[in-house]
């Protein structure tokens, strides 16, 4: 199942037809993430993946699917890494409209959501980046400050008033094979910076570039 080529990412009805496909029954196994119960592995004990961190696309990447990308790291290790792009948005539209479109009775939740392009991989799939403070089913946790879901009951929840904190809805992912995403870091393709959950979930789009680096101490 993909996700249909919007139109107009500015419309409403384009987002909403979006989502409807979004969370479908066993479209994803949330590739990267990593179990609540499942042990940090050592390397990564020791800092040298970077798992719960930012990459920042440095000038040299004119690839238009990653240039000028801020990535979320829900997965870096010795088999690859798995990302979500957090600056690029698809468009918004009123919270009520996604969880009308998704059959799910809004109750009196108010607000705007935005929906994201996560990246190139599997674009048909639907991810949410969000505070531990939820926990479904298909929910698994990157660190003690993020976890990842992929099963349309965090929607329900956020329906509810029982969702969790801050979230971040995302189609698509951004994936590397094993050693690539190291050669490309060697390269200076992207740099790496500390993630913090205000940068990660506010909604000013333009400068997240420009404090991710700042965050890894370069101005780009």
């Amino acid at each position: 199942m993909r996700l249909p080529r919007i139109p107009n990412p500015n419309s409403v009805l384009s987002l909403v037809a979006g989502l409807m496909f979004f969370l479908a029954a066993g479209v994803v196994g949330v590739p990267g993430a990593t179990q609540a119960a499942e042990p940090t592995p050592p390397q990564a004990q020791e800092g040298l993946y970077l798992r719960g961190q930012l990459l920042v696309a440095s000038p040299d990447i004119m690839d238009p699917r990653f240039m000028r990308s801020v990535v979320y790291m829900v997965k870096h290790s010795e088999t690859g890494a798995v990302g979500l792009i957090i600056n690029k948005v698809y468009g918004a539209g009123p919270l009520r409209e996604f969880l009308k479109g998704l059959n799910i009775d809004p109750g009196n939740v108010e607000g705007t959501i935005n929906l994201h392009y996560g990246g190139p991989v599997s674009p048909g799939a639907g991810f949410v980046l969000h505070t531990p403070d939820y926990n479904g089913p298909n929910t698994r946790a990157v660190n003690k400050d993020m976890a990842l879901s992929t099963e349309l009951d965090i929607m329900r929840a956020i329906a509810e008033g029982r969702g969790q904190r801050n979230s971040l809805i995302a189609m698509g992912y951004s994936g590397w094979a094993s050693g690539q995403l190291e050669g490309e870091i060697e390269r200076g393709d992207w740099l790496s910076a500390p993630a913090g959950e205000a940068l990660i979930f506010d909604d000013d789009q333009k400068t997240k570039r420009d404090r991710a680096s700042g965050k890894a101490g370069l101005n780009l």
